[in-house]
C-alpha cells in the first residue's frame, strides 16, 4: 500500500514545521514557548482533530452498538426503538467529525472507557514505543483499547496509523471468514441446549407436583383410618345384627377405595419411571452437545491462531516453522477443495502430505503404497466409505503407522488435531502392535 487510506489532520510537513518551530523557540535566550504551549503541543490528539476516514473505524471498532444506542439518540433525531444499527453507527460517524456535544460525548465514552490503556501508552515517547505496545495488545487479543489509545497518542505518526489501520481491517475480514459457519453451529447448540434444560425443569417440577399428590392422598388415608376408628366405637354400642351389616358395608366401600389408590399409584409410579428414562436421555443429550461445544471451540481456537500466523506475528503460529519437517502425513478421503489448503498448510510447517481420495479417482490398490513409509494416516469420518477405512486400518497395523480420524473434512479439524499432537510431544504415538494378517492370504 503506497498511499495510506486516509489523511491525518496534520500533516507531516506542518507537523515537521511546527517541531522545528518549537526547537527554535527552545533554543532562544528570550521569547521562549511557555510551559502552557509546550503542555499543548504534548497533549492527545481529540476525536474531532483526527482525519474523517478513522472515524468508521474507531467507533465500530472501540464501542459497541449497545453504547452508541444509549449516547446517540441524545443529540441526533434518530428513535432509539427503531432505527437500525447501521443508522445509529452512521449517525455517530457524522458526530464524530462535527466537535459539538455529540462529538464531545464520543470522546469521553471512549476516554473513560479505556482510560487504563491510555495511561498506559502514556510512557510511550516514541513512535516505535507506541507501535510495541500496539503489537503486545494484538498478541493478547485485547485490541480495542489499544486501538483508541494508540490513534490518540501524540507520538503517533502517519505511518503508525496507517499500518495498525491496515492490521485492524484485515483482522476483521480474517476473523469473520473463519469463524462464520462455526459460530452458527455453536449458537444453535446453545439454543437446543436451552431448550433441553427448561424441559428438564419442566420435568423436575411435575415430580414434586406428583409428590405432593402422594403426600396428600396418604394424609386423607390416614384421616380415613381415624375415621374408622371413631365409627368402630360408635358401632360397639349398635346391636350385633346391626353391626354386622354396617361393618359388612363399610369393608366394600374400603375395598373400593383401595382399588382405586392402588390403580392411581400404579399409574404415578409408571409415569414416574417414565420421566426417569426420558430425563436420562436429555442428560445424555446435554453431554453430548457439551461435548461438541468443546470440539468445536477448540478447532476455532486452532483456527484463530492460523489466521494470526498470516499477520507476521511468530508468537502466534499454529506451529513451529519447522515442527512438521521431515514428517510424511497420509491423508485418506476428504474433498478436493479442503485437500489443497491441508496440502499448502502442512508444506508450510515443512511437512509433506500425500492424499488419496479413498477409491473414487486413485486406485485403492496404491493405498498400502502410499502408506509403507509413511508417519501418520489421517481420515475424516463424514468423508470416506466404510471399505476404504477398514483397509487403512488394517495396513496401519500392519506397518505400524499410527492413524487418527477427524470429525470432518475441514481445515479447522486437521489443524486442531496437529496443535494437539504436537502440544503433547508425540506426534507419531506409540506404536501399535504387529499384526498377523495378511493382506493377500488373509
Amino acid at each position: 500500500m503506497h498511499a495510506p487510506p486516509f489523511r491525518l489532520a496534520r500533516t507531516p510537513a506542518e507537523a515537521s514545521s511546527h517541531e522545528t518551530a518549537l526547537r527554535a523557540f527552545a533554543s532562544a535566550d528570550c521569547c521562549g514557548p511557555s510551559q502552557a504551549e509546550l503542555a499543548r503541543a504534548r497533549q492527545r490528539t481529540r476525536l474531532a482533530e483526527l482525519d474523517a476516514h478513522l472515524h468508521c473505524s474507531i467507533i465500530g471498532t472501540c464501542l459497541s452498538t449497545h453504547e452508541l444506542r444509549k449516547l446517540v439518540p441524545k443529540y441526533t433525531m434518530l428513535d432509539a426503538q427503531r432505527a437500525s444499527d447501521l443508522d445509529i453507527h452512521h449517525a455517530a460517524v457524522e458526530l464524530a467529525p462535527a466537535g459539538g456535544a455529540g462529538g464531545k460525548a464520543l470522546q469521553k465514552a471512549l476516554d473513560t472507557r479505556y482510560a487504563g490503556a491510555v495511561r498506559r501508552f502514556a510512557y510511550a515517547r516514541e513512535a516505535e514505543a507506541v507501535l510495541a505496545l500496539w503489537k503486545d495488545a494484538l498478541a493478547n487479543g485485547d485490541i480495542p483499547p489499544a486501538y483508541w489509545a494508540l490513534m490518540t497518542h501524540p507520538a503517533t505518526t502517519m505511518e503508525v496509523r496507517q499500518v495498525v489501520f491496515g492490521e485492524v481491517h484485515m483482522l476483521s475480514h480474517l476473523v469473520g471468514a473463519a469463524n462464520r459457519a462455526d459460530l452458527r453451529r455453536l449458537v444453535a447448540l446453545e439454543a437446543e441446549n436451552a431448550k433441553l434444560q427448561a424441559k428438564v425443569e419442566r420435568q423436575q417440577t411435575r415430580l414434586h407436583e406428583m409428590s405432593g399428590e402422594r403426600d396428600a392422598a396418604r394424609s386423607a388415608l390416614q384421616a380415613q383410618a381415624a375415621q374408622v376408628v371413631v365409627q368402630r366405637q360408635a358401632r360397639e354400642a349398635m346391636p350385633q345384627h346391626v353391626q354386622l351389616e354396617a361393618l359388612e358395608a363399610a369393608q366394600a366401600a374400603r375395598d373400593a377405595r383401595l382399588a382405586l389408590q392402588t390403580s392411581r399409584r400404579e399409574a404415578a409410579e409408571q409415569r414416574a419411571n417414565a420421566d426417569a428414562t426420558a430425563l436420562q436421555t436429555l442428560r445424555a443429550q446435554l453431554d453430548e452437545a457439551h461435548a461438541l461445544i468443546k470440539v468445536l471451540r477448540a478447532e476455532v481456537h486452532a483456527m484463530e491462531q492460523t489466521t494470526q500466523a498470516y499477520e507476521g506475528s511468530e508468537a502466534q503460529r499454529a506451529l513451529p516453522e519447522n515442527a512438521l519437517k521431515g514428517r510424511r502425513i497420509v491423508y485418506v478421503g476428504g474433498r478436493p477443495g479442503s485437500n489443497r489448503a491441508l496440502r499448502r498448510w502442512v508444506e508450510s510447517a515443512g511437512g509433506e502430505l500425500a492424499v488419496h481420495d479413498g477409491g473414487v479417482e486413485d486406485r485403492k490398490g496404491l493405498l498400502a503404497a502410499m502408506l509403507a513409509n509413511a508417519d501418520l494416516a489421517v481420515f475424516p469420518v463424514d468423508c470416506i466409505d466404510h471399505d476404504s477405512m477398514s483397509t487403512l486400518k488394517r495396513v496401519c497395523e500392519r506397518h505400524r503407522v499410527t492413524w487418527h480420524p477427524l470429525r470432518t473434512a475441514s481445515l479447522a479439524s486437521f489443524v486442531e488435531l496437529m496443535m494437539r499432537l504436537h502440544a503433547n510431544t508425540t506426534p507419531t504415538l506409540a506404536a501399535v502392535p504387529v499384526s498377523r494378517f495378511c493382506l493377500r492370504h488373509g
